[in-house]
């Protein structure tokens, strides 16, 4: 069965503190314990070499193997449990301690040569199932070794205190880790509280109450930040219900009257025998109603696709190039109303964009613009680049809009009075339309009006390259 593992942040990090701390313990202790069998080596080593160095100069000084057992016999009891052993140049012995039990201790080869070169020669042997450390010591006469000096002594206390340190450290390992490991996951679990409270929270908060929040400690840690972020897309979710809603309820006012219309429309041909004159008024003015249904649709689904436009596929716009082809259309819609439309060009300027639905945009701005313009009146197109932008406006001689009003026009549904009225046609849906696709390309759309002045409304794109 394959290991999963836990769901809680609480525990992953209780063990990922026990197994970082579990690693470190061991190295240190093993990094310790080495230490320790150095230091307890180093120890004997000078202990050795002093006695070495006795016997040596009590052989030196004439006495030969007497010199070695005197020497010997007048040590310390501290030194009695050593072995003592004097050979001669060739390696054969001249003097054994009695601990030795006539047993000569080895020399090697790596200590033969040394004693050649006058140096002497630590080694570590093993001798009746137990550690000794050796020294060698060369006697030099003449310049050359005469005889060697030999001492041993037993390493079982380094080996009994390395036994007692290693005792110790598998009983304060286990219990540092286990203390660690409990006082970690107590930390974490403080730690992660306030989390669980966000949790908790977010788990309460449902569509109808957005306007709850996420309350903050004041500390400004990064749970702090984490509870502003929630808090900042709890807004955004706020505003987006709250805008869906005013979205949904406008369109289903929009969509009552027609429908009204058209049922009442209905209902009254239905009420009495008609002629066939009659009936074609009737079905002439329910289909102007289905018309303006159908175009009520598609602006709504416009609205609703604006920004999953942001995926499809890009080309390069050019934007003088668009502005004609939208301004032949602009033209047949300014004839009737006695408007005169023109358009003028500076820089030429390329953007990255689907030509289509910028044609949309454009021709929303041009229709606004023609509606609201009384005869006579001036409807110009401009296209130019600025800096690494590409800007195309639409500049009317109309009735302007209050300022107080200006940043209304581009919600949905909205018709502002006098000059934005009801009977000049349209569900209010155009410039909230342009927006969205501008939008949705990276750019935006801004309008510069004064009342009694006409307005601009600019579209401003990344330029391509």
């Amino acid at each position: 069965m394959r290991w999963r593992p836990p769901a809680s942040i609480h525990t992953r990090l209780t063990l990922w503190y026990t197994g970082a701390l579990l690693t470190i313990l061991l190295v240190t202790s093993g990094f310790s314990y080495w230490l320790l069998a150095v230091a307890l080596t180093r120890d004997v080593d000078p202990s050795l070499l002093g006695l070495a160095e006795v016997i040596r100069d009590s052989v030196a000084a004439g006495h030969g193997a007497s010199g070695a057992l005197e020497a010997a016999v007048g040590l310390d009891s501290e030194f009695r449990d050593h072995f003592v052993q004097v050979v001669d140049a060739r390696g054969t012995p001249t003097y054994l301690s009695s601990r030795l039990e006539g047993r000569a201790l080895p020399l090697s080869a790596r200590a033969l040569d040394n004693s050649r070169a006058g140096e002497q020669t630590f080694e570590t042997l093993q001798r009746d199932h137990r550690q000794v450390r050796l020294v060698t010591l060369p006697i030099v006469r003449d310049g050359r070794p005469s005889e060697l000096v030999q001492v041993a002594g037993s390493l079982t206390r380094s080996h009994r205190a390395l036994a007692r340190y290693l005792e110790t450290l598998f009983v304060i390992v286990p219990l540092g880790l286990g203390l660690a490991a409990s006082g970690g996951a107590l930390m974490a679990r403080k730690a992660l509280a306030p989390v669980d409270a966000m949790s908790r929270t977010a788990r309460r908060i449902k569509a109808e109450e957005l306007s709850r929040r996420v309350e903050l400690r004041g500390t400004g840690d990064e749970l702090d930040r984490l509870a502003e972020t929630l808090n900042e897309m709890l807004a955004r979710l706020e505003g987006a219900f709250g805008e869906m809603r005013r979205f949904s309820a406008d369109a289903a006012h929009e969509l009552r009257t027609p429908l009204t219309a058209l049922k009442g429309g209905l209902e009254v041909a239905l009420r009495a025998a008609r002629s066939p004159e009659e009936y074609r008024q009737v079905l002439g003015a329910s289909l102007e109603d289905v018309d303006r249904l159908i175009r009520l649709a598609e602006d709504l689904l416009l609205v609703g696709r604006s920004r999953a436009d942001l995926a499809a596929p890009r080309a390069p716009v050019d934007l003088e190039q668009l502005a004609l082809e939208v301004l032949d259309v602009g033209a047949q819609l300014a004839q009737p109303r006695r408007v005169t439309i023109r358009i003028e060009v500076g820089e030429p300027v390329t953007v990255l964009g689907d030509v289509t639905a910028l044609q949309r945009a454009v021709l929303n701005l041009i229709e606004n613009a023609v509606k609201y313009t009384p005869a006579g009146g001036l409807v110009e197109l401009t296209v130019d680049r600025e800096d690494h932008s590409g800007l195309l406006s639409v500049r009317d001689t109309g009735p302007g809009i209050p300022s107080g009003e200006a940043a209304r026009v581009f919600e949905p549904f909205v018709r502002l009075d006098a000059a934005r009225s009801r009977e000049s046609g349209g569900a209010g849906l155009g410039l909230s339309i342009a927006r969205s696709i501008v939008v949705a390309h990276g750019g935006t759309l801004t309008l510069e009006t004064a009342l009694g002045h006409g307005s601009r409304f600019t579209i401003r794109l990344p330029a391509a390259g």
